[in-house]
Formats: C-alpha cells, structure tokens, sequence
C-alpha cells in the first residue's frame, strides 16, 4: 500500500461547551465533542487518534457503548444539535458511522446505550424536543421501539442499565421537574413505573453503576448542590413479610414488578446516601468503571462528581457504610467557570474533568513511593474554543501561534520526552487573553508577535524571561542559544493582567520581591498595599502546564499598542527584515480601506498606502521584502515596491504603489479572500469565493519607466468550493514546480503542484497537477480560515533521526478552521 501524502501530525481542539460531551472508554481512550465532530483522544500518549467527522452541528454528548466483560468498547455514541444521533463502530482500529438515528425535532442533549446481546444495541436519547426516544439498532440500522413525551418539561440526562437477575433494560430520566423517572421494558414498550422525587432543583446528571452483588446503583446530581444515590435491588419474599412489621426501622422503600417470559421479578429502590459538598450545581457524576479482581468482575464503591464551583470529589463509603469525601481537587481563583462534567480512568487511577471553556483538566494518582496516593495535575490536550481565525510559525518553525474568536492567542511547540522518540505537540503558554475575538496576527522576529482584534488597536507582545526559559527546557532547545536570538537585558520575568484591565503588565523581578516591614514600622501604607496587583508566579516548567496555570503565569507582557484605524482591526503581516509591519481594518469606504505601515523599531506610523475600496481581507509581503501583496473584498489587488533609499542614507522603509487590478482588468468576480508569494518572490497566488485560484507574475524589483503588467501566468484553477485560503510551500520542488495548499469553505485542503509555463503562448491547461488532498476525518467540518507551511523542511521536534532543511522528505502544514481546531500535517514530497 503506497504510503499517504498527507499524514495528521496533531489535532488541537477542546470540548465543546455542554454537559454530557466526554466520556472515557474501557479501552483507556477519551471520547468528546468538538464543534461538529467527535475527537478521539489518547491519555497515555497524549494525542488525538482519530477525529470522526459526521455530525452537521454540534455535539453536545458522547457516550461509549460498554461491554458487559469490560473489554475496550467497539462501539461510540454521539448526538448533535444537527437533531441527530450518530452511532459508530470500530473496524480495524478505524472507526466508522455504523447508523444513523433521525427522529428528534430538536437539539440532542444526552444519549446512553447498552449492549442488549451480540447484535443488538440499545440506544436512548433525549432532546429539547422534550421527548425521549429508544432506539433499536442491529448495528447496521436502527428504529426507534418508543418514544415517551414530556409535554413541556425537558429531560436533561438519560441512563441505561439491565436489571440485575431478568437483564431487563431500565431506564433513568432527570429534568426540570426534579424527579428522576424509571421506566422498564414491558412488551417492547417502556412503562414509568417509579418517580423518585427528593432534588429541589434541574436534575443535570444520571448513572446507573455496574451489578453489585445483585444491585444496582444510581446516582443523580441536580443544580440543588446535592447528588443523592439511589439504591435498587431484587426483594425476595421474606423482605416482602418484614415489609409491613412496625417494630422494624428501614429505610423507605418504593417496589415495582417485571415480568418476563411469564416469570415476575420485584424490585425494591431506596434511598442509600445524600451527599453535600459542593458549593455551587453539580453538573456530573460517574461510577469507578468495574475492576478484576480474582477472576471476576467487581464494581467499585467511588464515585466521582464535578461541580460549577470549580471541584471533583471523589466519595466512597467507610467501613460503617457512611459515604464520605476521600479526594477533592479543582481550581482556586482565576475568572473562569466550573466543570461540566467528570470522567475516570479504567483502572481509577486518573480522573478528568471538561470545563465551562472547553478545557480539559487531568489529574493523576502519584505512584512515587514518598508521595503514593497524592493526586497531581496532568498534562492534557487543549485548544481553542471558537473559531481559529490566524495562525504564524516562529522563523525557525519551532512553535506555532494561534488567535481565535474565543479571545486567546495560543502558542503550541513540540514537548521532547525523555525516551520516547516520538514528540507530542502541546500549548505551552498563552501570550494573551483578551475581552475582544481575536482576528489576526503576525511574528515579528522569534519572541515578539503584533495581534489584532474586533478593536481599533494594534497589540505588540513581547516573550518574557519565564517563557523563554520554559520554551527550552520543553522543547529541548538550549537556552543560551535562545537568549542570544532576543535582547535579554531588559526581558521582565513575565506578565500579568490587572483588574478590569485588558492590556498585560510587565512583571519584573524586583515586582517579585516581597515587601518585609521591620518591628516599629506601620505596615500597610496605603488600602491598595493589601491586594496584591501581580498574579504571576514563575514557574519551572518540564513539562507543559496545566490550564490553571495557563490562565495565570505564562502571558506575555504588552510593549506597544498602535494606534490610527477608524474600525475594527481584520488583517497584519509583517516583512522578513523585521523592520516594517502592515495592517488593515474592516472598511466600507475607500478611506477606511488604507495599509497603515508601522516601523517594528520604533513602532510609528509611517505610511498609509490608499488604493482599495473595501475591507483589506489579506497581505503577504515577499519573502524578499521588496513587494506588499494586499487583496480586497473590491475582488482587486494592489502591488506595492519598497523603495530604494539614497545612497549613503538610512531611511526608514517607504512603499509605493506598482501595479493592481481594477474594475476592467480583474479576474476574480467575487471576493478575494487569500494570498501568498512563492519562495523565490517571482509569483503570488490569490484565490477567491469565486472558486478559482490563479497564480500572477512575474515580480521584478527592478525600476522601470512604464508601469509594469502583472498578469495570470497560470490557467484557472477551478477547486469546486470557495477558495479560503491559499500558501505557497517555501521549501522547493527540485523539478523547478511549486508546491501549493489550497483551503475551502467546506473544510478539505487540497494539494497542487503548479508548473510555470516555458512558452507563454503554450496552452497552459496542463500547468496544474493535484497531488492530494484531506479525507473525510482529516479535513476540517467548517471553512479554512488559514495555511501556513513551516518555514524550514523537516519536522518540527527533530523526532526520528529525521534530516531538516531541504534534503528532507517532509515539510509541515499548518491550518487554522472555523471549526475551533488547529491541525499540523506532515507532507511527503516524495510521494509527491
């Protein structure tokens, strides 16, 4: 089998922000939503496996189909706001949409299934069409056996279980009336036959627990504080004559009986523990999966819930059968929210919780002897949680850095662990949270990058001392060699952001020298002297951070803002001397419509350079420097020169116009949305909504009398799709081609070589060769917003032995989506 052009390197992406969305399997894999797919994610080697691409909305809950033996599940649960509900199926290692459930008129909330025998498979779902519905699949396809209606009342989580001894399915829902309702299978019909009131607000989560020695367990917790447990069992005869005697104390029990194949089954549910620990509503609870022991399947006493006040607890039941906190960890401070829900690993050693930002938070049990049992924070995946509008690769291909519409700039680098000799990629700091959706932004030298947001003002950003620190220890760069690319003298040690601020304030050492007061002296002079203005704490980082610490100490501090656009700020790009950067704003008029240029020494304005009418929606300067590429929502481009200084003189950079299209020479007919220049700066290449993607040329630096012509020096590329963004490969073909990406509206990114004609007047229909392009679970769900190609050949991280630089076989691709995930790809060009 020929080996594949493109290979997924990584796959950042976050939950997405409902209950319900995650689930961990037996098998040891992580399960959960992201925009309209389901990730697949692996703990132990801390990376995405595969992602499932399906869904036409998002999905708010995953759920694996476990096995009654407990092996790795062979089958994935999904449902979406797309109204549907998705089930998938595992085929040599390859998962797969197996059926499709449509039915629900309105968003899917929560989905449970169970195994009834080898065929069969039971699937319950639950919507905001206030209905439940049971479905019926033999994994090829389903039908829905029932539906129960609520009226006008919600059911916010269901579970499945069979009964202990009939293995009849049961059914546990809980909703906005704070009952939890128990329906059971009679004749193929599900029939309420208990409502267990108690909760005092919106029950939010269910789950039964494995057998237990006859019984079974269910947990609910509710928006009242409060998780309650409730036990069922089978009642013998004898419990029956006990049942009705005064002299004995019980607990109160509520009984219902089953019939199968004329045998009758009772059964008894009461009340075993009510647990108070949270501060705020609980959102999730999950049983210990069931463990080994002996030979036999044995079904832990723990249980794990997750709280909006930013906790886990694990409870578990002392010897005198009193349930009881063993373990709490969380978040102490920071502005964000609490955990939708909670997970816990096969063998209960980690336990992972998704917050109301979409990040994930691991912590693992300490297996070190001194400190065994101690639960510790884990290294996990994260990523955006809006759309990813903008991405940029340090000079050196070493980190990449990404802005989204969730207000974060993010910077991912390759994390070299000792012995392994396959790097992961992971979000070491996060340079800036803002209160406005980010939009773009670009490097300017290695550590120090310009963002823009849905504000008038430009952001320069500067790498502090902690992070440059870090960044070597994680990524195995020596750190001497770093702090010779960047000034160290003034570097503060990092950064923090102020009350009510938006801009990040340097923290210098002396900032972290604690104050001393001697014997005799006042202490606090002033109210202000009380509250500590810095929140930043260096760290010493091994390994990447955990998302507490994210949020908190690895900002980078604020050098600059730029001030002179009327409306908000859509597109940056920066030149490769490092000396002049440009920028554009949205516009509807022509005079909103200028490139301000900015010197990145000193950080003033120096030209505004008029020529568009509408918003600028891209630029790329030449690799060169010597050409400003910008295109335009007017469906033209413009051409600007930089021009040469005096001899003798050194003047700062100044640009003038070279060439652009208008309205009779343009050959786009909608708007322009991409750009980029070819290695050599020969060539640029713009692409369009009107699907095609036309190469221009050539470019000379030359100074000539007569404006020069700039015209299509290839044929029309048609992809089929808008053509959203576009990149040159830097690294050349050695047959004197080009290596293109093309990203569409749809989510696929494609790959063409573009051949330069010999003979201008030769027909020019063959210059384009499709080498390849994303499959269906590689390609993104909703519109490119960005490609960039690593600046260098090779991997980033060196993994392998790998040769860097241009002898090497790959070169990476990175890509920003809609879909809130930003992908790396690995390119073979010599399969190519």
């Amino acid at each position: 089998m020929a080996a594949p052009v493109i290979q997924t390197c990584h796959v950042a992406c976050c939950a997405n922000r409902t209950p319900n969305v995650l689930s961990w399997g037996r098998g040891g894999l992580i399960a959960y939503g992201t925009c309209h797919s389901v990730a697949i994610y692996d703990p132990k080697d801390k990376n995405v496996v595969a992602v499932l691409n399906g869904h036409s909305g998002r999905v708010n809950t995953v759920e694996w189909v476990h096995r009654q033996d407990c092996d790795a599940e062979t089958h994935l649960v999904s449902g979406g706001s797309d109204n549907r509900v998705i089930l998938w199926e595992a085929q040599d290692g390859k998962f797969a949409k197996a059926v499709e459930c449509t039915g629900h008129t309105g968003p899917v909330c929560a989905v449970d299934a169970v195994h009834l025998d080898q065929t069969q498979i039971l699937i319950a779902s639950t919507a905001s069409d206030s209905s439940v519905r049971l479905w019926l699949s033999n994994r090829t396809e389903a039908e829905c056996i029932h539906t129960i209606s609520f009226g006008s009342g919600f059911m916010m989580d269901v579970s499945l279980a069979l009964l202990p001894g009939s293995g009849v399915p049961i059914l546990a829902c809980g909703g906005d009336d704070c009952k939890v309702y128990l329906y059971v299978q009679s004749n193929g019909q599900f029939q309420m036959v208990l409502s267990l009131p108690g909760h005092d607000d919106w029950i939010r989560g269910l789950e039964w627990s494995s057998p237990l020695e006859g019984e079974l367990l269910l947990a609910s917790c509710s928006q009242d504080s409060l998780i309650r447990v409730w036990k069922l069992g089978v009642k013998s005869g004898s419990e029956r004559d006990v049942q009705g005697d005064p002299t004995i104390i019980k607990m109160k029990q509520d009984v219902f009986t089953v019939t199968r194949r004329d045998v009758s089954s009772a059964y008894a549910v009461s009340l075993e523990t009510v647990l108070a620990g949270h501060e705020n509503w609980v959102y999730g609870v999950h049983w210990q999966p069931p463990v080994t022991k002996g030979g036999a399947l044995r079904q832990p006493l723990s249980l794990l819930s997750a709280s909006m006040d930013k906790t886990m607890i694990l409870w578990a039941p002392e010897e005198e059968g009193v349930w009881v906190e063993q373990v709490r960890v969380g978040e102490v401070g920071g502005n964000t929210l609490g955990f939708y829900g909670c997970q816990m690993s096969p063998d209960g050693s980690m336990i992972v919780a998704h917050a109301f930002h979409g990040a994930l938070h691991l912590w693992y049990q300490d297996q070190n002897q001194h400190q065994k049992g101690e639960w510790r924070p884990g290294v996990v995946i994260s990523g955006h949680f809006s759309g990813v509008q903008d991405l940029s690769w340090d000079p050196e291909g070493e980190f990449l850095l990404s802005v989204g519409l969730d207000q974060t700039t993010r910077l991912l680098t390759p994390w070299r662990r000792g012995g392994r000799t396959k790097t992961t990629w992971h979000e070491i700091s996060r340079p800036q949270i803002h209160g406005y959706d980010m939009q773009c932004l670009a490097m300017v030298g290695r550590f120090q990058f310009v963002s823009g947001a849905d504000e008038k003002v430009l952001r320069v950003f500067r790498a502090p001392r902690n992070f440059v620190e870090n960044f070597a220890n994680i990524s195995g760069n020596p750190l001497e060699k770093l702090l010779a690319s960047s000034d160290t003298a003034e570097l503060p040690e990092g950064a923090s952001t102020p009350a009510l601020g938006l801009s990040n304030k340097a923290v210098f050492q002396d900032d972290l020298t604690s104050k001393t007061y001697q014997e005799g002296e006042p202490g606090f002079s002033s109210v202000s002297d009380q509250y500590q203005e810095s929140y930043f704490h260096p760290l010493t980082l091994n390994e990447p951070p955990p998302e507490d610490h994210l949020l908190q100490n690895t900002l980078w501090p604020e050098v600059q803002k730029l001030y002179g656009h009327g409306f908000e700020m859509f597109c940056v790009a920066s030149d490769s001397l490092k000396t002049v950067v440009a920028s554009a704003c949205k516009a509807s008029k022509a005079e909103h419509a200028a490139v301000l240029l900015w010197s990145a020494s000193s950080w003033r304005q120096l030209q505004a350079l008029p020529c568009h009418t509408l918003t600028i929606t891209q630029m790329a300067f030449s690799p060169d420097a010597h050409f400003l590429l910008a295109v335009s929502r007017d469906r033209t481009w413009s051409l600007w020169q930089r021009d040469q200084p005096p001899p003798g003189e050194d003047a700062e950079p100044h640009f003038s116009l070279y060439t652009h299209t208008g309205k009779d020479t343009a050959v786009h007919t909608r708007i322009i949305w991409s750009c980029d220049w070819s290695a050599d700066s020969k060539y640029f290449v713009t692409s369009s909504r009107d699907k095609k993607v036309i190469v221009w040329g050539e470019c000379s630096p030359e100074a000539s009398a007569s404006p020069p012509a700039i015209r299509p020096c290839s044929s029309i590329l048609d992809v089929g799709d808008a053509a959203t963004a576009v990149s040159f490969c830097p690294i050349p073909c050695s047959d004197h081609s080009y290596l293109l990406a093309v990203g569409l509206e749809c989510g696929r990114i494609l790959l063409y070589r573009w051949t330069p004609p010999e003979d201008p007047a030769e027909d020019r229909g063959a210059d384009w060769n499709r080498h390849g392009e994303t499959n269906a679970f590689q390609s993104h769900t909703l519109a490119v917003k960005r490609l960039r190609w690593r600046p260098r050949g090779g991997l980033a991280g060196g993994v392998g032995g790998t040769t860097t630089g241009e002898e090497s076989p790959w070169v990476q691709l990175a890509s920003a989506g809609n879909d809130h995930t930003v992908k790396i790809f690995n390119v073979n060009r010599l399969v190519l």
